[in-house]
């Protein structure tokens, strides 16, 4: 599974992307990003506040329920404005 971060996240993370293979157990984006706050206290801090990180996978925006598998593409992001 390949994790890109942008923005602030990629900074607090300290890498743009990271390949990782999560335990069995983890089964949707709520789980992933669960189990990514323990990979470092720079993931930790990045994904402290959920309310504003958003998720795509395979780059579809998604909610935290949406299932993972491996070979998928996660995007986590801030939110985007336009204008």
């Amino acid at each position: 599974m390949k994790v890109l971060y942008f923005a602030w996240l990629r900074s607090r993370v300290g890498a743009a992307a990271e390949e990782v293979v999560p335990p069995a157990s983890v089964r949707d984006v709520g789980g992933l990003l669960d189990w990514l706050k323990t990979r470092s206290p720079g993931h930790a801090e990045a994904l402290k506040n959920l309310a504003v990180v958003r998720v795509a996978v395979n780059q579809e925006y998604v909610k935290l329920d949406h299932a993972v598998k491996a070979g998928d593409e996660i995007a986590i992001f801030p939110p985007v404005t336009g204008g």
